[in-house]
């Protein structure tokens, strides 16, 4: 939806552009992560062309990247969030969340959701909180997901 966005930082850029995108970077990423392991190209692919995507570059090089699931009115899941580790502790992730929340088409949500292993600390700055009402929530959750498609791939 919208115009391209594009936030830049001395020598860093953040757009929302999905031509800049470098999907051997993002899924070379995903792929290693804890939370999309094995995930196959054509999965990160499709999952790129159904969100909002958030692309950090450094020299037109891809070091980072977020996407964010939304309809645009009323609800936004934040996720795939990373910088890569040679360009980690110079701010990058936060500056990417403060990018993301001034997004014009992201306004006035009534809720936003992720879900994080070990950064909450970054998340808690941007006003997420651990759920209120866990027993509200409900998920279906297979980690194993990727794995068994690249098994019956391999069939």
């Amino acid at each position: 939806m919208g115009a391209t966005m594009i936030w830049k930082n001395e020598a860093y850029v953040i757009d929302t552009d999905p031509k800049n995108l470098d999907v051997d970077v993002i899924h070379g990423f995903l792929g290693a992560s804890y939370w999309a392991k094995d995930i196959p190209r054509s999965v990160v692919e499709k999952s790129i062309r159904h969100s909002l995507c958030f692309g950090i570059y450094h020299e037109a090089k891809q070091i980072g990247f977020a996407r964010v699931i939304t309809d645009y009115a009323t609800f936004a899941y934040l996720a795939d969030v990373f910088v890569v580790a040679s360009h980690r502790g110079k701010g990058l992730s936060k500056w990417l969340m403060g990018c993301i929340q001034s997004h014009p088409e992201l306004q006035n949500l009534r809720r936003w959701m992720l879900a994080t292993l070990d950064a909450h600390g970054l998340y808690k700055q941007f006003g997420f909180n651990v759920t209120a009402k866990p027993e509200r929530l409900m998920e279906i959750v297979d980690m194993n997901i990727y794995s068994k498609i690249a098994k019956e791939n391999r069939l």
